[in-house]
């Protein structure tokens, strides 16, 4: 029995791929063999009429048809005939055999399922809806929402659509997920998006007929689709007037807003999630990241009210376990932004003497040896990643601490030890080490052999370095040197990439464009081409404002790197850009 399986297993592949390579007859030698032995197989008589269909035996196909009619109870073989009089253009005796089907429901209702789904293969969609209507006609019970709503969008008719599956979302919230992924394959990031409006329409219809709060809850999702944060802000804000339970989802919007950055509403939110939430956890998490990214944004004119609100916030919560996110915070921008590096290593030992876990322990450290390279003290730097790492043997900190030793080898100009660091981390648990440990190390590996000297490569580290130390115009300067003394070499690809981002982060954006230009011209087979053209492409649709410039840079990611870390964003840019629904 075993063998025999395994015998028709191979065949019906065989028969495939037959099919597949256009080799028909070959496919109609072995679907007879193997309906010889099962005849009554549904799936090979279908695969049998495709094949005959293809050699445009229809007669045959009739015959075959017929005779399973007659032997089998599966009226969706009548669907099947019927096509094949249409392919013969014999349109009275194809609407005859589909009207058949049609009432074959009437003798039992579990027809339609088969029915209407060949209905569906040949794209016969006005046929599967009368069957499926035919069959809730005749049994109540039944509900075929999400079969005739796809069917509703394969017509093209989107607001069909959308307001049958909004109608079964409400008789079948627990599925909102799943028909939010549907939703997402008809929308663009444009809330002026005819689709988008569609779907506006619909929910705002039902917040005004049941004013549930999953309508409030889908809007929100819509008008994050659409970017459109503050809007999301009044759709949460309802939600949370009306169920005070967490803050989960704000917290969740403000992450979002910031992701994306909408500092202006992730301000709004994490502020609202301070004076609202009874959790002094909540709070200090809202405070922490509100915190993050104002220092990022701030201008060194801003820098002394940025640390008296860390201050304000230790006299309110203390200086104690609950607040070591905020201690460690704190240190940090004392010493990169305030470059206060004495202050900030004396107030982190200070967090050293609380009653604090392992895990507590290394992130303090960690902390410590950062601040340590900041002031180029490498080798006690070294000390304390050394001591996380046995601390917390295979841990994910212990593999952050071993990367930091890494990049401090490299900032030193020890590019061996660096490399063997590196080639451990290759293997790293956490994707994102494994993929920043690669980086440095073909870095490292493709430059260090230009010149004995190495000079580029130090200068290089040097200028990384200066960016670490949050000196950004001076690791500029670094970079030109190595653009204009080592232009021929490798590395001046991965300078200019470099120096494109750091314009980028001075808003110079003018530099950084010319940069990428550059980058384009002159390293085509360059192993950052990819990463040039989409950088441009943001650059110009985020930072340029001139949509229609990056239009062509996503293009032409689509058709020469289908196999870049970019090539699925960059299409989705640019159907968007052009104005695609997505699921086109």
């Amino acid at each position: 029995m075993l063998l025999s399986f395994c015998m028709f297993s191979q065949e019906d592949k065989t028969a495939k791929q037959y099919f597949k390579n256009g080799e028909f007859e070959k496919a109609k030698i072995t679907y007879q063999k193997l309906l010889k032995n099962r005849p009554n197989n549904i799936i090979y008589i279908k695969a049998y009429t495709e094949t005959l269909q293809q050699l445009e035996q229809y007669t045959e196909v009739d015959s075959l048809l017929n005779k399973a009619l007659t032997d089998i109870k599966y009226p969706a073989f009548l669907v099947n005939l019927g096509y094949n009089f249409q392919l013969q253009n014999n349109l009275v005796k194809a609407n005859e055999n589909y009207e058949k089907a049609i009432e074959s429901i009437d003798i039992n209702t579990s027809y339609v399922n088969s029915v209407a789904k060949e209905f569906q293969d040949y794209s016969l969609l006005d046929l599967a809806i009368r069957a499926y209507e035919k069959a809730i006609s005749l049994d109540k019970d039944l509900d075929f929402t999400i079969q005739l709503s796809k069917i509703y969008g394969e017509q093209g008719n989107i607001e069909k659509m959308f307001v049958s599956y909004v109608d079964f979302i409400e008789k079948n919230p627990l599925y909102r997920n799943d028909l939010k992924r549907i939703f997402n394959d008809f929308l663009t990031e444009d809330p002026y998006n005819e689709n988008n409006i569609i779907l506006k329409k619909a929910l705002l219809r039902k917040i005004q007929q049941n004013p549930d709060l999953i309508w409030n809850e889908l809007l929100s999702w819509l008008f994050i689709q659409q970017k459109e944060f503050n809007k999301s802000f009044a759709q949460e804000k309802a939600i949370y007037n009306r169920l005070p339970e967490s803050l989960n989802r704000m917290e969740e919007l403000a992450s979002i807003a910031t992701t994306q950055e909408d500092y202006n509403t992730a301000t709004k939110v994490y502020n609202y999630i301070i004076e609202t939430s009874q959790d002094i956890d909540t709070k200090l998490n809202a405070h922490y990241n509100l915190l993050q990214f104002q220092s990022l944004l701030a201008l060194e004119k801003d820098y002394k009210s940025i640390q008296s609100d860390y201050l304000k916030l230790f006299e309110t919560y203390g200086t104690q376990t609950q607040t070591l996110k905020l201690q460690i915070a704190y240190s940090h921008f004392l010493a990169f932004y305030l470059h206060q590096t004495p202050e900030a290593e004396l107030f982190l030992k200070k967090s050293l003497n609380l009653k604090l876990k392992k895990q507590e322990i290394a992130e303090i450290k960690l902390e410590l040896a950062d601040i340590l390279v900041l002031q180029e003290k490498f080798n006690e730097a070294l000390i304390y990643y050394t001591q996380i790492q046995r601390s917390l043997k295979n841990s994910v900190i212990s593999q952050e601490a071993r990367f930091r030793v890494a990049k401090t080898s490299y900032y030193k100009g020890d590019f061996k030890w660096a490399e063997s660091q590196l080639n451990i981390l290759k293997q790293s648990t956490s994707q994102l080490i494994a993929n920043d440990a690669l980086d440095l190390k073909l870095l490292i590996s493709d430059n260090k052999y230009e010149d004995s000297t190495q000079t580029a490569l130090k200068l290089y580290a040097k200028a990384d370095l200066l960016a670490y130390q949050n000196k950004p115009k001076e690791a500029i300067i670094v970079l030109d040197t190595i653009l204009k003394n080592h232009s021929t070499e490798p590395i001046a690809e991965q300078t200019l990439y470099k120096q494109a981002k750091l314009f980028e982060a001075q808003k110079e954006y003018g530099n950084a464009e010319n940069n990428y230009q550059l980058l384009i011209a002159n390293h085509k087979d360059g192993l950052l081409i990819d990463d040039a053209y989409f950088s441009m492409a943001e650059l110009y649709k985020n930072k340029l404002n001139l949509p229609e410039k990056a239009k062509p840079l996503y293009e032409h990611i689509i058709f020469n790197f289908s196999d870049s870390i970019y090539f699925v964003e960059a299409r989705t840019q640019f159907r968007m850009l052009r104005g695609d629904s997505l699921n086109q």
